[in-house]
Parts: structure tokens; C-alpha cells; sequence
């Protein structure tokens, strides 16, 4: 699964504006991506920001979903 964040980059080794990253699976409603630190971690599916809200953050875009649909259907809850 891929997925393009949207919105304000934060951190230098987090997330950069446009960029589509690999989404590695879904645990609750936390999306596992490869940031640019090239660690996986969780972010929010819904405002992906940092933990001390030095940034607003953004949204994810969908780019490639898996067969089952599972960003779709995380998405529209």
C-alpha cells in the first residue's frame, strides 16, 4: 500500500509534503509507514502530526491500495 501526505512537513526525519510513502499495514486506526527516516513507525490516519504538535500536520491521499481495500475502508469512518 502507498500513500501520499498532504500537508505540512515537519521534522527531518518524518514527513515531507507530497511525498508518497509505503504504507506497511493498518494497526487500529494508525497507519505503519516507512517515513523518511526510513524507520517504520505509526502516524495517524487522520491528522498525521507530531506528538508535540510543533506542526499542524496534514492528511493521507491514497495512491495504491491493497486487493482487500483496507485504506478505502479506514478512510470513510
Amino acid at each position: 500500500m502507498k500513500v501520499r501526505y498532504v500537508g505540512e512537513s515537519f521534522g527531518v526525519d518524518a514527513l515531507t509534503n507530497g511525498k508518497t510513502y509505503e504504507c506497511l499495514g493498518v494497526e487500529l486506526d494508525l497507519l505503519r509507514i516507512i517515513d523518511d527516516s526510513e524507520e517504520d513507525y505509526l502516524y495517524s490516519s487522520i491528522n498525521p502530526a507530531p506528538l508535540d504538535r510543533s506542526s499542524i500536520g496534514g492528511k493521507w491521499e491514497i495512491v495504491e491500495d491493497d486487493e482487500k481495500g483496507t485504506l478505502s475502508r479506514l478512510f470513510r469512518r
